[in-house]
Order: structure tokens, then sequence, then C-alpha cells
């Protein structure tokens, strides 16, 4: 099975930057960016039939291993933004999504989380095969 990454097969979600994701400006809070990054890697992954409840029920986990956010522009109150994900890398025990928040065509944030498979003891696994297919099937 070839780890190639076709990095235009992306998802997007979309979402309006709610109040409570403000601060006294209407300036989204930096710390709901990783939140949107979870939103958009979700429906990567359940696109591509990866759910993460299909995965935690048979004992794998994909942990954060590290994350990484450069904000351009800000995303203020009640803006429609777009979470574009997408995978840059897919190793044998890791995963790396790519992401780009976008506020109509600005570009407001890029990011990434690494992901690193887990039994549910948190001891390292290889990435079952079903899971890789699946995160390299075009939705």
């Amino acid at each position: 099975m070839s780890d190639t990454i076709n990095s235009d097969d992306i998802a997007t979600h979309e979402l309006r930057v709610r109040y409570a994701e403000t601060d006294r400006m209407g300036v989204a809070h930096h710390t709901y960016y990783l939140v949107w990054f979870e939103a958009g890697r979700t429906d990567y992954m359940r696109e591509r039939d990866v759910r993460y409840r299909d995965l935690e029920e048979k004992g794998i986990f994909l942990p954060v291993s590290e994350y990484s956010c450069r904000m351009m522009r800000s995303a203020k109150y009640d803006d429609l933004i777009t979470v574009r994900t997408s995978v840059e890398s897919l190793k044998s025990r890791q995963v790396t999504f790519n992401y780009r928040v976008m506020h109509g065509k600005k570009l407001l944030a890029t990011g990434k989380t690494v992901h690193i498979c887990t039994d549910k003891n948190a001891r390292p696994i290889l990435i079952p095969d079903w899971i890789k297919e699946g995160l390299l099937r075009k939705a």
C-alpha cells in the first residue's frame, strides 16, 4: 500500500465564530483554533469512514503528540469560517494533518497536528491497514 498523499484531497468544515469564543474586542481566542482543527479532522476522517468512535471501540487511539498554529488574521465574532483539512503524511505509527482556516478567500491561519497511534494503554502501535486505507481514500 502506498503512503503517497494527495494534498488536493481535503475536507471542509464550516462554522460560525460564536460569542463565547471571542474576547471583549470580538476577536476569536487563539485556543479555539485547535478546537476548530479537531472539528475539521473529525469531518475529514468521517467522510472517509474512519470514525473516532469506531477506532476507540476497537481499542485504537490517535492522541495528539505535537501541534502548531500560525495566525495571520483574526477571526471575529459571527464570521463564517471554513477549516480545510488534509493529510500531510502517514507513517507506520504516525499521521500528520494540515489545516487552513479561511474567512471567504482570506487565509486566517494555518496549522498541523501530529498523532501517534496507540492502544488503550497508550502504548504506540502500528496504524492498522484499514485506517491507513481510509485516510488515503478520496472522499
